[in-house]
């Protein structure tokens, strides 16, 4: 939703005007610095006309698009989404010699100084949070994938109108002036600030401290909006409270659609979005807790963040090794927040913290990938690991992040007889970091002002970031009363490593276990099993092995992989399995069962809301 607050803006702006218009309408527009226009009446090839008028010196000037959006750590394909570029002296016919000076760079030349105009077209097709999207009912605008930016000058004043076709709303976390005018005070606020528009539709509005919070979004669903606003009221509470502040005069959630994905900004939040099956337990906390993990990043990232992230390079991407505190941390507290705001039970918090703890630990890439190089190497990689290698070695600190905030957490609760936790250091960061320095922190702050908070050295904490040591979750999680079981046990029956699928009369091998038997005989995910002990292989006698086998078999296998017909002999094994189980301790200490109930916001008031 759109708010009104006047500000004078220097007359030395670099104005940037979205726009879908014909040629003769461009020639119409006031001239600037104080006047802009966006237009998005034309839908119908799925291009965003862009024009862009500044002042620039004789000489030549570099106008840049970034190559990614700050929250999400992938190189876009931004620069090869703009065409039909152009450039010439604003007001005139006269064209200004460019060229393309690489992927993301386009070079204009002047003889003098001057008020320019590129004009340019952005290919706008894919519903995503991270791109720009235009069709007939509605359109997003990601600031990064539409906006040039002159090298140099990030820190340039921004504004943006926008001509709504007829029927449409727009919603965005920017300011206006009375006549619609958007305005950002600098190109990194024009960047973290996207645009909904089309018939959204707008649900309920509720205030915290005084803070309009709004939600608008396209195709919702069918679901009790009531119901949601209420919900995600009661985690904003629980977040300002845990905080003790409110840092926007307003924020606002922007659905753009069914799909996948969300990204966090100063004010706002775009995410994929449908309330269909809100009335089911598993899709409301489900949902509930995306919400929530978007809405935190406000405080942890966009505000408490390392130091990587900003200012930001948006030529080549900014690195950091802890997105384990700007996004493990996150999840962390995106269940913390839904029952601290009454929302879940004890129960569902602890199973759903164990669940991460059963995905981390029954994949291989905690032998090979600590979190911080995950952190750092997320942009080869990919959030959640990279997929489709033999092995798996690498890791999410989606998934260890949060796992090392519930021990760092308990930690501080056990090392402070329970005066302290990870509130404490997040605040900490938030007052020394944001709002007195005016920074992000480095590696070693983050470390010093955790051990502080705890009052104790943390050697071996960190040493779980930042190498792969097994996780002693007994010691940290024992401090609440919870005990691990870590206990490996024989699983009856034959073990070859090799999981198959029966598609199309074949029998397909979908995974091998490392360094299980099928992997020491050189099996590999693809191969065609056509028998196995001379019989022809089916889905029976795949599922035989286990059942009627014994380790120790030797196991014959024809096989078939890349028009290759083979014979594969191995000798079948005993599958050792730990089932990571999460139980609470029938006779807890007192510190133990004081930490468990501060834990599990046992006295919150919210508790039972």
């Amino acid at each position: 939703m759109l708010s009104i607050r006047l500000r004078a803006l220097p007359i030395t702006l670099c104005f940037v005007t979205v726009l879908v218009l014909s040629a003769n309408t461009l020639s119409a527009a006031v001239p600037p610095p104080v006047q802009f226009r966006v237009s998005l009446q034309d839908t119908s090839d799925q291009r965003i006309g862009v024009s862009m008028t500044c002042r620039i010196e004789a000489g030549y000037t570099d106008f840049k698009i970034p190559v990614w959006m700050p929250g999400y750590y992938q190189l876009m394909d931004y620069p090869e989404n703009i065409e039909q570029f152009t450039a010439s002296v604003y007001t005139t016919t006269d064209s200004l010699r460019w060229e393309r000076a690489d992927r993301q760079t386009w070079r204009v030349y002047a003889n003098a100084p001057g008020t320019v105009l590129l004009q340019y077209k952005v290919k706008a097709t894919r519903q995503f949070v991270a791109s720009a999207f235009l069709n007939g009912k509605q359109a997003f605008l990601a600031p990064t994938a539409l906006y040039l930016y002159r090298q140099d000058h990030l820190q340039d004043p921004v504004a943006v109108q926008i001509d709504v076709p007829k029927g449409w709303q727009a919603a965005t976390g920017l300011d206006s002036l009375p006549d619609g005018t958007l305005t950002a005070g600098d190109f990194d606020q024009l960047y973290d600030s996207p645009v909904l528009l089309g018939q959204l539709e707008s649900f309920p509005a509720f205030f915290v401290r005084g803070v309009p919070h709004y939600f608008l979004a396209i195709d919702p669903g069918n679901f009790d909006r009531g119901a949601l606003m209420s919900d995600l009221q009661g985690i904003v509470e629980a977040a300002v409270e845990m905080m003790g502040d409110i840092p926007y005069k307003k924020y606002v959630f922007l659905g753009i659609g069914p799909g996948m994905g969300g990204i966090e900004h100063m004010n706002s939040t775009a995410v994929s979005f449908s309330g269909d099956g809100y009335e089911k337990p598993a899709v409301r906390n489900r949902m509930l807790g995306f919400l929530a993990h978007e809405y935190f990043h406000h405080f942890n990232v966009k505000r408490i963040r390392p130091v990587e992230l900003g200012p930001f390079d948006y030529g080549k991407g900014s690195r950091t090794s802890q997105l384990w505190i700007s996004e493990g941390i996150t999840v962390y507290y995106n269940e913390i927040l839904l029952r601290r705001a009454g929302l879940i039970s004890a129960d569902d918090l602890l199973e759903s913290f164990a669940g991460m703890l059963r995905n981390y630990e029954n994949g291989t890439g905690k032998l090979f990938q600590s979190v911080a190089q995950a952190s750092f190497d997320t942009w080869s990689d990919g959030p959640f690991g990279r997929t489709g290698d033999l092995i798996n070695k690498t890791i999410s600190y989606y998934e260890k992040g949060p796992l090392l905030a519930w021990m760092l957490d308990l930690k501080i609760r056990h090392a402070t007889n329970n005066k302290k936790s990870l509130d404490d250091l997040m605040r900490r960061l938030y007052q020394e970091y944001y709002k007195g320095k005016h920074r992000g922190f480095t590696d070693t702050e983050f470390r010093q002002a955790a051990e502080q908070i705890a009052g104790v050295p943390l050697d071996e904490f960190f040493g779980y970031v930042y190498t792969v040591a097994p996780l002693n979750y007994n010691r940290y999680l024992g401090y609440s009363a919870l005990a691990v079981d870590t206990a490996a046990v024989v699983v009856p029956g034959a073990w070859t490593g090799m999981k198959a699928q029966f598609r199309r009369d074949s029998v397909r091998v979908t995974q091998v276990a490392w360094e299980s038997p099928a992997w020491q005989a050189g099996i590999l995910p693809g191969t065609v099993i056509l028998q196995v002990n001379g019989t022809t292989a089916t889905a029976n006698t795949m599922d035989s092995i286990r059942t009627s086998g014994r380790a120790g078999d030797i196991i014959r296998l024809e096989t078939f992989r890349e028009g290759k017909a083979g014979q594969r002999a191995l000798i079948a094994g005993s599958e050792m399995k730990i089932s990571w189980k999460v139980t609470k301790l029938k006779h807890p200490g007192a510190l133990q069962q004081k930490i468990w109930n501060s834990w599990v916001a046992e006295d919150s008031f919210r508790a039972g809301r």
